[in-house]
């Protein structure tokens, strides 16, 4: 499932061809995704101008004139494309794929997205576990899917004090205090893998025994990772592609995720092991993480 970096790399770059564009014309291609379509989906977005895109946690918000917000999860396997219309393919400054009369039209094209920009998105999601709804723009944080959702890692908000205060008393291993979603919003295996690496914390330590010192560390190496990966336009390890086609490569630079016994890249380091916790995979150097 794409984490944080793929989720914000998909949707910057869908902004050039929808932060301030109309859609021109909406086409659902089946009556349901993970969950049916709202009533009357494609009428709704249909001459709706969009204002603002961000990200919640691994969700893509769309907001939208009309005081909905459209909101999108890729879910396991989902991507979108961008296909612009003009001579040079670009938007802002951004090159997409050229539109053209077979754009959207593949077998697990399930929604297509026309606007003004002018260009064509378009979802395709061959196991339909993504996820596409409206909502009320006012009522998003006490939504079902929100309201319960933690902090954002790259937010002032993450901080040593806040991941202090969190982990206190807790009797999980820190992967996964760090994995649960009311605690910290949109986190995910592979980067709280490397991260913790950076930090020298073994996945195995339990919450409440991380130290204060080791804490504030944890904290700045999960931005870091984190923010790394974003630049580097996630990690492709299966689906995950940029909305322009190309693929992202952080994964090239993973230090532990999926490298079980190959060698630690530290000088005193091991080999590095993969344990199953929460029926994840865990990827950590039993040496250097402690």
């Amino acid at each position: 499932m794409p984490e944080l970096p793929e989720v914000e790399t998909v949707m910057t770059g869908l902004k050039p061809a929808l932060e301030g564009r109309v859609f021109t014309h909406v086409e659902t291609r089946r009556g349901d995704l993970r969950i049916p379509f709202p009533k009357g989906f494609a009428k709704r977005l249909t001459g709706r101008r969009v204002t603002r895109l961000w990200r919640r946690a691994k969700y893509i918000m769309v907001e939208l004139d009309g005081g909905e917000t459209l909101v999108i999860h890729l879910g396991m396997s989902g991507s979108m494309s961008v296909y612009a219309q003009g001579a040079d393919r670009k938007l802002g400054e951004f090159y997409y794929e050229r539109a053209d009369d077979g754009a959207g039209t593949g077998k697990h094209d399930h929604v297509v997205f026309d606007t003004d920009a002018p260009a064509r998105i378009v979802f395709n999601d061959h196991r339909r576990f993504g996820l596409m709804t409206l909502i009320g723009t006012e009522a998003i944080g006490a939504h079902k899917l929100f309201k319960d959702v933690g902090v954002e890692p790259l937010s002032a908000e993450f901080d040593a004090a806040f991941l202090s205060q969190a982990l206190k008393n807790k009797k999980t291993p820190i992967k996964s205090a760090l994995l649960d979603q009311r605690i910290i919003a949109g986190l995910g295996n592979i980067y709280v893998c490397e991260a913790l690496w950076r930090a020298r914390i073994s996945p195995r330590r339990l919450a409440r025994r991380v130290r204060p010192g080791e804490i504030e560390t944890l904290v700045r190496e999960i931005k870091a990772v984190l923010r790394e990966a974003v630049k580097a336009g996630g990690s492709s390890l299966r689906d995950h592609k940029q909305v322009s086609g190309e693929l992202g490569y952080f994964q090239h630079r993973f230090a532990v995720y999926d490298r079980a016994n190959k060698l630690c890249q530290r000088k005193d380091g091991g080999t590095i092991k993969r344990i199953v916790q929460s029926g994840r995979s865990s990827f950590y150097c039993p040496v250097c993480q402690r």
